[in-house]
């Protein structure tokens, strides 16, 4: 009996020691995976800014929307558990076959769109160990038929096509539209379709459509909840791009596409595009600007449409039923003084996000231009905007659409720039601490130039949100002036709110 009492007090104790071996390798897993994983959350939800700044409260929430609702979206939970670990990772994409558009003159030096610009910013991202941390699709061509959710099919035979694939077609209907092509020469002894846009007959349509499909397929895959979000790499651009003509560099307008098939393949019932590029995006305008279901907008050079490519009005706000869904951010006033990152913060406080979170959409694409950077000659942009502001805007768009955020590359010629750009972002959509912006530019009010170009936009946008309306008061206020009103105003609002129930419970207890 005594012995049997030992080894049951041995083994309880055994048994015992067992428990709390487990409850320490628990209490492990919880330290060493959890915690980094709770960090990256906690980043990737923006609840705080660069600096420990509190997350600027927009005035309006987003639209309550039900799934019985036609608005609702149709797309998967933007984190369902069972795909936690490939939504840990941002995607790229990219293809070296895009570097071979190229003028047959040989001298990029004459060209602002050329190869370079694509290799130095894949380069870049390895060199900083960004490249290793993503996720990489493949890449693809866009098929003529999506390239003609956008364009006639006159204009995808023309620069969709080159001699190889063309044995593939229609002869006959090919040979009609082929003769009617007009080129130019240019000054180095180039082709081009325009004074700007070179055309290499080998190159430039596979090119093209290897960036339009890159985007799409990214954008398919993170609406899908297969990736969490990403950054196509690509040239040639494409926003300028039109049904019918090519322009500003730009042959086939990926962006458009890109939505376009998240409509056909997905139904995707709305989509939030935002284009930062210093040039108005008329392609994209044009393509959207009867469509309620995609909200397009534009933060661009204006000057009373003297700069590239003298669209983009605030009065061009869409038509029909898409009238309201066209936002156009035109700055004015020149280069006296050149826009920085005090006046885009200001566009995305009181005009972008708000108008943004009121829209409620299931997917943001972004046509990531990056002429605003400083670096860039006036001809260029001229703008003053830092790199790491485009991260921290980066940042503010990922509280969007659960995180589905897509940037594709569109303009930015000046290589540094477009390479210090290009990191802030992808570190960005990885969640990572991305360079702080300074106090000083935080606590710098817009300029007046800006301020007077943000109060246009906000007389004809608020006329269709009501969230531009309420942001109105604070155009002319910095970053953090704006946030500590709007945090007084909500304490304010609470302590009237308390009293109004102290109030009633009184008036309660004397009946």
């Amino acid at each position: 009996m005594y012995w049997r009492e030992k080894l049951e007090s041995v083994e309880f104790t055994l048994v015992s020691l067992c428990h709390v071996l487990l409850m320490l390798n628990a209490l492990t897993f919880l330290v060493l995976f959890w915690e980094p994983q709770r960090q990256v959350i906690l980043r990737a939800g923006l609840q705080l800014d660069p600096l420990s700044v509190p997350a600027l409260i927009w005035p309006h929430q987003p639209l309550v929307r039900t799934r019985s609702s036609p608005a609702s979206t149709s797309l998967p939970p933007p984190h369902p558990p069972t795909t936690i670990p490939s939504l840990s990772l941002s995607s790229l994409v990219y293809d070296a076959q895009m570097q071979k558009h190229q003028c047959t003159c040989g001298d990029n030096s004459r060209h602002p769109e050329h190869a370079g610009r694509v290799q130095s910013i894949w380069s870049r991202l390895l060199e900083r160990g960004l490249r290793n941390q993503c996720e990489r699709i493949r890449s693809r061509k866009a098929t003529l038929e999506e390239l003609q959710s956008v364009h006639s099919e006159k204009h995808v035979l023309l620069f969709g096509t080159n001699p190889l694939n063309r044995l593939k077609l229609d002869n006959r209907k090919l040979a009609g539209i082929l003769s009617q092509r007009i080129f130019v020469m240019l000054p180095c002894g180039g082709v081009g379709v325009d004074i700007d846009t070179i055309w290499n007959e080998l190159h430039t349509s596979a090119a093209s459509r290897i960036a339009a499909g890159c985007v799409t397929d990214l954008a398919l895959k993170v609406a899908q909840g297969e990736l969490k979000n990403g950054f196509a790499v690509v040239r040639p651009p494409g926003h300028h791009a039109t049904q019918s003509s090519p322009q500003g560099f730009c042959f086939f307008n990926s962006v458009a596409i890109a939505a376009k098939q998240l409509q056909h393949k997905l139904n995707v019932s709305k989509i939030l595009i935002v284009d930062w590029d210093v040039h108005h995006g008329n392609g994209t305008q044009e393509a959207f600007y009867n469509d309620p279901s995609v909200l397009y907008i534009s933060l661009h050079r204006y000057d009373d449409g003297n700069f590239f490519p003298g669209s983009g009005h605030p009065s061009e706000v869409g038509a029909g039923a898409g009238e309201g869904f066209n936002v156009n951010v035109g700055w004015t006033g020149g280069l006296n003084p050149p826009m920085g990152d005090a006046e885009y913060l200001a566009a995305f406080r009181a005009v972008v996000m708000p108008i943004a979170h009121e829209f409620s959409p299931d997917v943001v694409l972004v046509s990531a231009g990056f002429d605003a950077v400083e670096g860039h000659s006036s001809s260029l942009g001229g703008y003053k905007v830092t790199a790491k502001c485009f991260g921290f805007l980066t940042r503010q768009l990922m509280s969007l659409a659960g995180g589905r955020v897509v940037l594709a590359l569109e303009g930015g010629h000046d290589l540094k720039a477009i390479c210090d750009a290009s990191e802030a972002c992808v570190s960005a959509l990885l969640g990572m601490e991305v360079e702080p912006l300074s106090q000083s530019v935080l606590d710098q009010k817009p300029c007046e130039n800006a301020v007077q170009s943000l109060q246009r936009v906000i007389q004809f946008q608020g006329e269709y949100w009501q969230s531009v309306k309420d942001s109105a008061a604070t155009v002319d206020l910095s970053y953090l002036q704006a946030q500590r009103r709007r945090l007084r105003r909500d304490s304010d609002s609470e302590a009237v709110s308390a009293i109004a129930a102290l109030s009633m419970g009184s008036l309660m207890s004397d009946r």
